[in-house]
């Protein structure tokens, strides 16, 4: 294959192929898969009569390719899919596009061609986040091109759409358009002549009239035959769009077409020769259509300045496309309903062929992907917002984070549940997940010791249960279902060395190997910190020290040491719930992964603490020191001491204050007494 474009075009990550399970979107997505192994592809298609889950079968086994049944005019499922899997490219495909079927149901066609594309654009106005969104429309949106015309139509050409289907097209075109103008969305509009090839419907003239002939029957021809159409073979077409994504240029228009033309007459006289068929003894004339187009006609110029041309001649695509069909007679099933003369929605959207194949398919794919995604409950009325469009699964409702992740998912209007399951029974968690059906999972749960993490050196094998197996197993279920995994893990896998001194100001990053194991409780959350890395759905953060403004809660580590008589006085790197929890939801809206440092820059020491403790709430407090080895005299399991590098996290929210600094404001001034 050679490409056109350069390093400076448009380069996606994250595409969704609307009817990608029809005939031209499969070509498309097909050669996406295997040309673009980078690029995500996630397909929705509602798998209407047209369509099959064969047509993907080159995707399959792809870990960059996820099959989501669903239809686009669920406008929760399309905010869901585009905010979950951080779609930045849309190819919008899905559409009803035949012009017999549009007499006789119209309003279906109204329905899936119109308003399905104004759901889509809609959700790209409220995620803001889709960088290209590239609309597939028809040739028909012309009109009928005059028999004498030279010059075809160019992109610039008025619409005058004769029939159902052509103006649910040019009506969703100029919403396409006014989206882009009003919203200052990144519209790109192609209009395309007839294409043709392999795993084409059978209601479509070529595949039809194939069909008809291995079967020895007539073929019908509308009206005399002398409708001129121009035909495309769908890999041409394919790279066409392949072009269109990489190079097309933002709010314009491009024609997919060739200056080749034939009459639907010539057409069947051509396959009956591939058959050595008579055509005078084949070829069967009936009633035409309400209105039947006389031309189509495109200029192509603009597209074939971005590098594009027609490779395949008509005679060696339409050899490949009777092969094909010999060769697979049996793929769309019991297809007589389409073949006659005059179809009229004979197959009802949403069916499938009822063979046992499709049955087998849709089942391979299934497991092939472990789950479909399902879209969260519908609400009641109003615009869709963003965050609404998120459902929060946590795990660790009785735990001191995961009730505060509670409490700002009510604050952020976030739709929330608690998981039920126990994380080491892995069929309780699938069971949360199918029920809940949760945009995102939060792992708050784990053990770190009553009152302290010195119960863990007497309870190991419960330790594992739930740090080590627990974890794993909820990870596990959420790569399953193609879930993102935030897990609240510790820092405390880490003590100052002779690269790490204390007050040196080098702390240790998150690619470093921990080097403390002095409790079991470090032991087993080193173990299976290093376990997830092999699990690329999961964001681990790394918690140190947690302190909130709630100084009542005996977890919170001021109100721990507020309590001793004696601490030791050691620099630490230390969390601030109250500015660093909301960042995490925040993470996983981003769809952040990888391990992240989560602490506040800088380290503050014991003393540094109390001080402060003393000059804003309680100005009698009195304390007094001792050193780690008289530390030791008290304390089963040893306690880990150490500087965390958090530029990573700096990086991603730049306000970020430092330890210091998010004490006094998020914890001192709003509980000061003095």
């Amino acid at each position: 294959m050679s490409t056109f474009w350069t390093m400076a075009d448009y380069t996606p990550k994250n595409i969704l192929i609307t009817g990608a399970a029809g005939f031209i979107a499969s070509h498309v997505a097909n050669r996406l898969i295997r040309n673009y192994p980078q690029y995500k592809i996630v397909v929705l298609d509602k798998l209407d009569y047209c369509s099959s889950l064969k047509n993907l079968l080159p995707c399959r086994g792809n870990a960059n390719f996820k099959f989501v049944k669903g239809d686009i005019a669920s406008a929760d499922l399309v905010n869901f899919l585009l905010i979950t899997e951080n779609i930045d490219t849309i190819m919008h495909f899905a559409a009803q596009t035949h012009v017999d079927n549009s007499f006789g149901n119209s309003f279906e066609f109204t329905k899936n061609n119109i308003y399905g594309t104004h759901v889509l654009l809609e959700a790209c106005k409220v995620t803001g986040q889709v960088r290209r969104f590239i609309h597939v429309s028809t040739d028909e949106v012309y009109g009928e091109t005059e028999e004498d015309a030279a010059v075809g139509n160019h992109e610039a050409s008025q619409l005058l759409p004769t029939n159902p289907y052509s103006a649910t097209k040019a009506g969703a075109e100029m919403l396409v358009m006014a989206y882009g103008r009003s919203y200052g969305l990144p519209v790109i509009t192609t209009r395309g002549n007839n294409v043709y090839g392999p795993n084409q419907f059978p209601e479509k003239l070529i595949p039809k009239f194939i069909l008809l002939a291995m079967k020895g029957q007539p073929l019908p021809i509308h009206g005399d035959g002398a409708n001129v159409r121009s035909y495309l073979y769908c890999e041409d077409v394919a790279e066409a769009f392949e072009v269109v994504l990489h190079k097309g240029e933002v709010g314009h228009v491009y024609n997919i077409g060739t200056k080749r033309e034939r009459r639907v007459i010539d057409v069947a006289r051509d396959i009956c020769k591939l058959f050595n068929l008579d055509p005078d003894n084949v070829i069967k004339f009936v009633e035409n259509r309400p209105f039947n187009d006389q031309r189509y006609f495109l200029d192509d110029q603009k597209l074939k300045n971005l590098g594009w041309s027609e490779r395949t001649i008509w005679e060696e695509g339409l050899k490949k496309t009777m092969d094909w069909y010999t060769s697979n007679p049996d793929w769309w099933g019991d297809v007589s309903g389409a073949l006659i003369p005059h179809p009229r929605m004979l197959m009802m959207p949403g069916s499938s062929d009822g063979s046992e194949d499709s049955k087998v398919m849709v089942n391979q794919f299934t497991e092939s992907q472990s789950k479909m995604v399902v879209p969260p409950s519908p609400r009641s009325s109003g615009t869709p917002k963003k965050q609404n469009s998120f459902k929060f699964l946590i795990y660790g409702r009785t735990g001191w984070i995961g009730g505060l992740l509670g409490q700002i998912c009510e604050k952020q209007g976030i739709a929330f549940e608690y998981g039920k399951g126990r994380l080491e029974d892995r069929s309780q968690l699938v069971s949360d997940i199918q029920t809940i059906k949760p945009t995102h999972v939060f792992n708050a749960a784990g053990v770190t010791g009553r009152p302290n993490v010195d119960w863990c050196e007497s309870h190991k094998p419960e330790t594992i249960r739930t740090n080590v197996v627990g974890t794993l197993n909820l990870a596990d279920v959420c790569r399953e279902h193609n879930l993102l995994m935030v897990n609240y893990a510790t820092g405390c896998i880490f003590e100052y060395d002779e690269s790490h001194p204390e007050g040196s100001g080098i702390g240790f990053k998150e690619e470093d190997t921990p080097n403390f194991a002095g409790s079991f409780y470090s032991k087993t959350k080193a173990m299976v910190e290093e376990l997830l890395k092999s699990y690329d759905n999961v964001c681990t953060l790394r918690v140190r020290m947690p302190i909130s403004s709630d100084l009542s809660n005996p977890r919170n580590f001021i109100t721990k040491i507020a309590r001793y008589d004696k601490v030791v006085n050691i620099p630490n790197s230390m969390t601030v719930l109250d500015e660093l929890l909301p960042m995490s939801v925040e993470l996983a809206k981003r769809d952040c992964r990888g391990i992240y440092n989560f602490t506040n820059p800088g380290v503050v020491s014991h003393n540094e603490i109390l001080e402060m403790y003393k000059k804003y709430i309680v100005p009698e407090f009195k304390w007094s020191n001792f050193t780690l080895e008289e530390q030791a005299k008290v304390i089963v399991a040893a306690r880990s001491n150490n500087e965390m590098d958090a530029s990573k996290l700096k990086k991603e929210f730049p306000e970020l204050l430092s330890i210091k600094e998010s004490l006094i404001k998020y914890v001192f001034e709003p509980n000061k007494r003095v």
